[in-house]
């Protein structure tokens, strides 16, 4: 077991903000992890669980045991005439498993193709993109009870999955983390490609037979085309989930504002409203201060140029949700975690 002390996290957080923590380690086993967790020198201390770092925002660093979670593998669990099951450790990179599913013709993954992060990450925000959700595709997962160190089994039913949330987000925060993740996918494709561009994108690309591969390269290409590399550009993807909104009140938003955009919700009663249309109708598409800003492309990406710092970019963040909140009366939430 290796633990080192006053590490930069710069390279573990796609916003590539250089906090440091006072402890870090990685883990590749659920043996190993356990094993850091019995250490009577920890018991105590704060613990930060970091998978791929995409979905978090760290202004200050951390007083404790920061622990990286690398278990990997994929294999096959189960299969029938219209399904495999396939379990993924948390630790394996999200894209490289869409591509072994699509490499092999399964399907159910491919809108979800780019999406940054690990696979232990997924189910925690119920990640979803193009009109589909990790819980369409979801079986189960095993998770390690912080509190006893024994693993627990849950089901769809129990993750209690809804827009970017799940009971690992809610009544069980910090209290699990998870290990694997088992999922089922479809030997016959059910093609989604009526949400955002992907229609018209395969058409630009010249696709004319539908498969996975197609749609897959198609969601690609929107993705590179819109959102920047954290590699080059520091950000965590969409920063803000979209809003869901009353429809009296998106009729009332309708007759002062007429070409607002939406989508259905689930619920029939409710409107969701793009968080991005709503930051670029207040001017903040392209707003930039020092190393900080909103990208030019897409207002619901908050960028770190190089060198920017979190505590701005969370500030930067209230005052967006300030103004949406006085210009539409919408108050937009964050999909990234404060830490």
């Amino acid at each position: 077991m290796n633990i080192q002390e006053n590490i930069s996290l710069k390279a573990f957080n796609t916003f590539g903000l250089d906090a440091t923590a006072q402890y870090f380690t990685e883990v590749k086993t659920v043996e190993a992890l356990v094993e850091v967790l019995s250490l009577e020198t920890f018991k105590n201390t704060p613990k930060l669980f970091l998978g791929g770092g995409s979905n978090i925002l760290l202004t200050k660093d951390f007083e404790g045991l920061v622990i990286k979670i690398d278990i990997q593998g994929i294999a096959k669990v189960d299969e029938n005439e219209n399904h495999v099951y396939l379990r993924a450790g948390a630790g394996v990179v999200w894209h490289e498993f869409v591509l072994h599913c699509i490499a092999n013709d399964w399907a159910g993954v491919e809108n979800l193709s780019l999406i940054p992060g690990t696979v232990g990450a997924a189910p925690m925000q119920n990640i979803g993109a193009y009109g589909i959700e990790i819980k369409d595709v979801f079986e189960k997962l095993e998770a390690l009870n912080l509190k006893t160190l024994e693993i627990e089994v849950f089901t769809l039913e129990q993750c209690h999955f809804g827009y970017r949330e799940s009971i690992f987000k809610n009544s069980h925060k910090d209290q699990y983390v998870i290990l694997n993740v088992t999922f089922k996918l479809s030997k016959t494709p059910n093609f989604h490609i009526e949400y955002g561009a992907i229609k018209d994108t395969l058409k630009e690309m010249g696709i004319e037979q539908l498969s996975i591969k197609a749609i897959s390269d198609a969601v690609i290409h929107i993705r590179q085309s819109k959102l920047p590399n954290p590699a080059e550009i520091g950000n965590s993807g969409s920063f803000f989930k979209n809003p869901e909104i009353p429809k009296a009140q998106f009729d009332i938003l309708k007759e002062k504002f007429p070409h607002i955009v939406s989508f259905p919700s689930v619920n029939p009663e409710l409107i969701k409203v793009p968080a991005g249309w709503l930051i670029e109708q207040a001017g903040w598409k392209g707003f930039r201060d020092g190393q900080i800003g909103v990208h030019a492309k897409q207002a619901l990406v908050l960028v770190n140029y190089g060198g920017g710092n979190g505590n701005a970019i969370k500030e930067l963040a209230y005052k967006i949700q300030d103004s949406i909140n006085e210009k539409f009366g919408i108050l937009l939430h964050p999909e990234v975690n404060f830490i």
